[in-house]
């Protein structure tokens, strides 16, 4: 059936002769052909039009803080001349886990929008609680989005440095995911507040944190 004729049969009457089920095929048929259209003309163009590191920078925060420290990381300058942009690390490829990334972007958004951090200063006073969030959903992940350039099976050990050889070897034998070595390597790592930060110390003094890559 024709969108024409799809169009018509939605705006006649049901003739006496019509079943219910028939005309339930034709109205799903058209709530379906509505849902693909504001889909494709509406939803997937918004979606993709947020989804850039030109949209990510577009607030006077993002600009001042965590922009300036991206451009000095090898993810923005390498060797190799691959550049991996806001969305490469932070928005899952999967169309679900994308929308839910997306969902929790927007309370950045708003609280940018309440005025909760607005400005540099207020960013930097918040910031030890958003990055605890982030790395605990990677964590939760698995670091898909790192996994979507980097995995264990592409990556040649002997073409690294001996410390970097060692903890890669020792995270594949453990089955440990990247972020928890990798805090702070793109964006700096904040200061915890005095009570993290002395649990934290106390955890440096009985050997339980490593501190890899989080520089």
């Amino acid at each position: 059936m024709s969108i024409r004729s799809l169009l018509g049969a939605l705006r006649k009457p049901p003739k006496p002769g019509l079943t219910l089920g028939r005309l339930v095929g034709v109205v799903s048929g058209g709530v379906a052909l509505a849902a693909l259209a504001i889909y494709g003309l509406v939803f997937y163009p918004l979606l993709e039009a947020t989804n850039t590191t030109e949209f990510c920078i577009s607030c006077h925060t993002m600009q001042a803080t965590v922009y300036q420290e991206y451009k000095k990381s090898v993810h923005y300058s390498n060797a190799a001349g691959v550049r991996a942009g806001c969305p490469d690390c932070h928005v899952p490829k999967q169309l679900g886990p994308k929308l839910v990334a997306k969902v929790r972007a927007a309370k950045d958004v708003w609280h940018e929008m309440l005025g909760t951090i607005d400005t540099p200063e207020k960013f930097e006073a918040h910031r030890w609680r958003m990055a605890s969030a982030v790395w605990a959903m990677m964590e939760r992940t698995d670091s898909v989005t790192c996994r979507s350039c980097h995995a264990w099976d592409s990556m040649n050990l002997d073409e690294q440095d001996r410390i970097g050889r060692r903890k890669h070897q020792s995270a594949m034998d453990e089955g440990r995911t990247c972020i928890e070595c990798h805090k702070g390597l793109v964006h700096k790592r904040p200061r915890a507040p005095d009570t993290e930060a002395a649990q934290g110390r106390g955890d440096e003094a009985g050997g339980a944190s490593e501190g890899g890559g989080s520089g």
